[in-house]
């Protein structure tokens, strides 16, 4: 079997069951809130995958091994930030968040909890996250889709708009079909597919240099500053404190990625995001070692003669090593590991983005009822919007796009992080004070890398966030009027932030609004709105 039958053959599987994963997720589609949201039913295991796969990208296959086999481990900085993030955010935001949207509304988007949780009765904190949301992630599909086309371009000799239709439109399938539930299934089967290429491909280099201290010689031979946490291979060049720090607070996006955290959301209940943390960061784990394996492997491979990894084909190396190592068919399957990657990425920010357009602009005033057949009718249609839009950006393969792509993390991480973290464990925060550090953050991060050049080489998401954080707290200080209501909903929110399923079940019988009143702090029951 030729190279190139056996890699074809093994993307027609992937994408026949990424298609099948849709149709599925169609039959048990039923409202809004399955659609957006599952239905608030996924396990712990599916909602863990679903986030890492979501989270990960291209990045993870391709762009990390390719700076680890260039300038060694020192690169690895982000890395140990991102996980330190999201091990953080599993802990303290998921659980509280998965309670406290429940109880404001049932809310079933970011932006939704935050209006609903701050009883904004103007809806600017709905309409403006709703804005930010889709405006971002439109460029960030379409970056995607960007990404879809470049593979097919590079591994097949493609062209590359015939790629990036095809990844578009499997993508676009699963999604507008199946919703939230073929998102997260696709997400499961996609983090798998990861893992199992990035942890077989360093195993399978290892052998065939000849074990590990033949390893360690490659590296040493190479370079020995491949393995110094704090100097750039191929250079006298050090890294910097500040830019260190830069690194490291990559970890703060996590708060507020409304990708990553409408996953938090969807659990069946507050309790389970323990045991999905522990999935969630063992898969990371596994994950983001064996892409520093992959690297530091190859580069020894590559000293030894078993791989060629040309100049400029760093990025590359994960793909050398696999077609080199491995049967081709199965070469197939790593690439399309690569492929999920991107996919499970595009279709998660694809859904949100047409969440936001539903639910936070169309239908910030609540006119549309979630149960009728015509939300979920606008929720497709959304994403055929957006698709369309993304797609007409990504045809024309513009670099302002993939520059977007670089700040878009920060954006998200300043503009949401603070007022998330705030939401859920500050009473006094006022929907003024998040709609003040909300824009902050935002403008801040645009103006902190277009405008200042990233000042003492500070990666723009820490001003951000420190920022927002700041403005937020002085203006709700400021604008700050008890509400019974509100703060009888944090203290039961924050009662029910260790529930279990069953007891989430009594409380919201019929899986919308509660079966019994709030109890004030005097006592007495107050009514719910």
């Amino acid at each position: 079997m030729s190279q190139a039958t056996g890699q074809a053959i093994a993307m027609i599987i992937y994408f026949v069951a990424m298609i099948i994963i849709g149709i599925w997720a169609y039959t048990r589609t039923k409202n809004l809130d399955d659609y957006m949201l599952g239905g608030r039913n996924l396990s712990p295991g599916v909602a863990a995958l679903s986030a890492g796969a979501s989270d990960m990208s291209g990045w993870l296959l391709m762009g990390l091994p390719g700076a680890l086999y260039i300038s060694g481990i020192v690169e690895s900085w982000i890395a140990i930030g991102l996980t330190i993030g999201a091990w953080a955010s599993w802990k303290t935001v998921a659980p509280r968040l998965r309670s406290y949207t429940q109880v404001a509304g049932n809310s079933i988007t970011v932006p939704s909890f935050l209006g609903n949780r701050l009883h904004d009765k103007y809806h600017a904190l709905r309409i403006v996250a709703g804005v930010i949301i889709f405006v971002f992630f439109t460029f960030y599909v379409s970056s995607g889709m960007v990404a879809g086309g470049v593979f097919f371009e590079s591994a097949f000799g493609m062209n590359y708009h015939l790629g990036m239709v095809i990844v578009a439109g499997v993508v676009i399938l699963y999604t507008l079909v199946g919703g939230f539930l073929a998102v997260s299934w696709t997400d499961v089967v996609q983090g798998l597919m990861m893992l199992f290429a990035l942890v077989t491909v360093p195993i399978a280099g290892v052998i065939a240099v000849g074990g590990l201290g033949k390893v360690a010689e490659g590296i040493t031979a190479t370079d020995p500053d491949l393995l110094n946490m704090f100097t750039y291979a191929g250079s006298e060049q050090t890294a910097a404190v500040m830019g260190i720090v830069s690194a490291l607070s990559w970890g703060l996006g996590y708060f507020g990625q409304p990708h990553i955290i409408v996953r938090y959301m969807a659990l069946r209940s507050p309790k389970e995001a323990t045991q999905a943390r522990r999935i969630g960061i063992g898969w990371m784990l596994l994950s983001v070692i064996g892409a520093g394996a992959t690297a530091l492997v190859g580069v020894a491979a590559h000293h030894f003669g078993i791989i060629n990894v040309g100049q400029g084909q760093h990025e590359s190396v994960f793909i050398i090593s696999g077609q080199a190592l491995f049967p081709v068919i199965i070469t197939g399957f790593m690439l399309a590991a690569i492929l999920a990657a991107i996919m499970s990425t595009v279709s998660s920010q694809l859904l949100v983005t047409s969440s936001a357009v539903v639910e936070d602009i169309i239908n910030a005033r609540g006119n549309l009822k979630r149960d009728s057949a015509a939300s979920i009718a606008y929720g497709r249609l959304a994403v055929l919007a957006v698709s369309v839009l993304a797609g007409i950006f990504a045809w024309f393969r513009t670099d302002s796009i993939l520059q977007l792509v670089a700040f878009a993390w920060a954006g998200f991480g300043a503009a949401f992080g603070p007022i998330i973290i705030l939401a859920l464990f500050w009473r006094k925060l006022t929907w003024q004070g998040a709609l003040a550090g909300m824009i902050t953050g935002a403008v801040t991060v645009g103006v902190w890398r277009q405008l200042l050049g990233q000042p003492f080489g500070l990666y723009e998401i820490l001003p951000g966030f420190v920022f927002a954080l700041v403005v937020a707290v002085l203006v709700s200080l400021l604008t700050y009027r008890f509400n019974e209501k509100i703060d009888a909903e944090f203290t039961y929110a924050l009662r029910l932030a260790t529930a279990d399923a069953d007891t989430m079940e009594k409380e919201f019988a019929d899986g919308h609004d509660l079966v019994g009143p709030v109890i004030g702090l005097d006592g007495k029951p107050i009514l719910q709105d």
